[in-house]
């Protein structure tokens, strides 16, 4: 199938005379719309199985665009490989009730020969073009095959009794049943658009890049702030845990042997490069090129446990495209990668309770605190049967039931496994933090450590990611906001992370050199501060930086001048005269120790461009 995309101001098209036998009955012969995305489409020869797909490319480009109205317009001229008419006409009718239960949906009759205007909006995006194929089936890994053996779930509570999944009472865990009813159906797609998509959007964090594959974002430079600050609290965390910052390839050999039989045990799907006649992947994670530092470095038992750490930017993997939404799942993605050797299990274990418990301080830094998120922790029956102490104690650790997913045979490089699990609005789960004990990849990779007599032993590998992917924790932040606002509560960020943390109003023009001094100071401060000296009242100003989420807006008129102080709104809707110098004491003691990055907007907000 072969589609045109118009972002048109109107398209305005007549039917003239049947083009064929059996064209479509027609009631009105002249239509125009107004503001749409009109979709040229030839319906080629074996169409009848993309409908499905072709819809999603439409309403991807629908989305990117903001547009609530698409027109359908069968176009012949696109391909030479036509199907029958009456495949290409069903095919259009399939699209329209497919795209018509959420957009209003216009389709030009099938069949006739059309006169037609049209106006394009003439944007980046205004014209595109896409080709529907079916794809071809990609081998799965062993690993993505046993995901869908018979596994055993039930719900661990903090006094170590295992229930029945179906048989627990959750009435007052309604979010970990939507989890529950998540993982156990296994199904990923997305239907219906999640919020946080029109907050990343509206917010100017993020967006679809409709140049490049899907599922790979554009971040605009308040999405490449908060991204950078969690980058820079989430290295801190690990070196000061005592990791090691390395830096590998994204690109391996796909036909390297250790690489080779570990694709197989890991639960993704890769991007395939050539060069050549060689074949390459893009990395899923930082293991590989950890792996082979760890082959070819000495240790021994006194240095032991050992961890190192890389920030993998980027991390890929062609995950399926109805599963892929927003900042939720994605093909290229960033993704903390810590990897600690221990010597033995309850080393290995002291290790992974130690990094449990540093992944929910992490997360509660992030805003995210207990009860936000729901708790995953997965084993063999073996690991079970000889660490049950263990795993009732990191449940105890929560202080709240999680769900339990046992495994008969290990299938997997683990044997012990925990995720944090966000739910959001669409009661799809996103995993956050995560930690494995793996048993195999010292053997495969040939990393060995020196034991007390000089022997060479394997060491057991932990794999931490003590916040998971960054572009989640985005999703998560702005997800809960979003919940948040359906309770009556204000959404914000982390004053930390909020791109602008205080905004100053001058009352008149007149105060603009009084509002550039306050500025100053902030900034001198090291606070991010910005002023708006655009033409417009000071309500529509205070109602933009609410819309915003500026954690302080600070207004100055004639008597903040002559008192030389400010007049505080904060987010919570108190309001306070003070000096600056309390404010900023405030804000200092808000954010403590957490990373700093300045502004990156112009500080004017007249001289700012708008992204979206």
């Amino acid at each position: 199938m072969r589609i045109l995309f118009i972002h048109a101001d109107y398209i305005e098209f007549e039917a003239k005379e049947k083009a064929i036998k059996n064209a479509e009955k027609i009631e009105k012969k002249k239509e125009r719309y107004e503001e749409c995305l009109v979709s040229f489409i030839s319906v080629e020869e074996g169409d009848e199985n993309l409908v499905e797909k072709a819809a999603k490319e439409i309403e991807d480009i629908a989305l990117k665009l903001s547009v609530d109205k698409i027109i359908l317009y069968p176009y012949a001229h696109l391909s030479s490989k036509l199907a029958p008419p009456e495949i290409g006409v069903n095919v259009l009718r399939e699209l329209e009730k497919i795209l018509g239960e959420k957009y209003e949906v216009h389709r030009a009759p099938f069949g006739w020969y059309k006169s037609f205007v049209i106006s394009c909006k003439g944007h980046p995006l205004s014209e595109l073009s896409k080709e529907i194929r079916g794809e071809e089936k990609a081998e799965e890994s062993e690993a993505l095959k046993a995901e869908k053996r018979t596994t055993y779930w039930y719900i661990m509570t903090t006094d170590g009794e295992m229930h029945d999944v179906n048989k627990f009472n959750y009435d007052n865990y309604p979010s970990l049943k939507k989890f529950v009813d998540y993982e156990i159906s296994g199904t990923r797609a997305v239907t219906k658009i999640p919020p946080h998509v029109e907050l990343m959007q509206r917010l100017e964090i993020a967006d679809y890049e409709p140049g490049s594959d899907s599922g790979n974002m554009r971040y605009y430079p308040k999405g490449k702030l908060i991204k950078e600050l969690i980058e820079d609290y989430v290295e801190k965390r690990v070196l000061d845990y005592g990791a090691m910052e390395v830096e590998t390839p994204i690109m391996y050999d796909l036909n390297h042997p250790s690489m080779k039989s570990y694709l197989n045990r890991f639960p993704a799907r890769q991007y395939i490069v050539l060069s050549g006649k060689d074949k390459f992947f893009l990395r899923f994670a930082a293991c590989f090129g950890q792996f082979l530092i760890m082959h070819d470095s000495t240790f021994s038992y006194k240095q032991l446990p050992v961890r190192i750490y890389e920030l993998a930017k980027y991390a890929f993997r062609r995950e399926q495209k109805g599963e892929l939404a927003g900042l939720r799942r994605l093909r290229a993605f960033t993704m903390p990668d810590m990897h600690t050797l221990a010597k033995n299990m309850e080393e290995a274990k002291e290790e992974f309770r130690k990094q449990y418990e540093m992944a929910i301080s992490v997360l509660k830094d992030f805003g995210l605190n207990l009860g936000d998120y729901e708790v995953a922790i997965r084993f063999t029956r073996d690991f079970y049967e000889e660490n049950k102490d263990f795993v009732v104690n990191l449940v105890k650790l929560v202080n709240r039931p999680v769900l339990i997913q046992i495994w008969d045979e290990r299938f997997f490089y683990f044997v012990l496994k925990f995720e944090f699990n966000f739910v959001d609005a669409m009661n799809k789960a996103a995993a956050l933090s995560t930690v494995q004990i793996d048993v195999e990849n010292a053997e495969r990779y040939e990393i060995k450590y020196y034991d007390e007599r000089g022997e060479e032993k394997y060491p057991y590998i932990l794999h931490c990611s003590p916040s998971g992917a960054v572009e989640r924790i985005i999703y998560a932040m702005l997800e809960k906001a979003s919940m948040d606002s359906q309770k009556g509560i204000k959404p914000s960020f982390p004053l930390w992370l909020s791109p602008t943390q205080v905004r100053v109003i001058p009352v008149k023009d007149e105060f603009m050199d009084y509002a550039s001094k306050i500025m100053k100071i902030f900034e001198a401060r090291g606070i991010r501060v910005d002023l708006d000296d655009r033409d417009m009242t000071v309500s529509r100003k205070i109602r933009e930086a609410e819309k915003e989420w500026i954690p302080y807006i600070v207004v100055v008129g004639e008597r903040e001048v002559k008192e030389e102080t400010i007049t505080v709104r904060r987010r919570n809707g108190n309001i306070e005269i003070g000096s600056p110098e309390k404010l900023i004491s405030e804000i200092d003691e808000k954010i403590k120790d957490m990373p700093r990055r300045p502004l990156p907007l112009p500080k004017m907000l007249s001289m700012r461009p708008k992204f979206r």
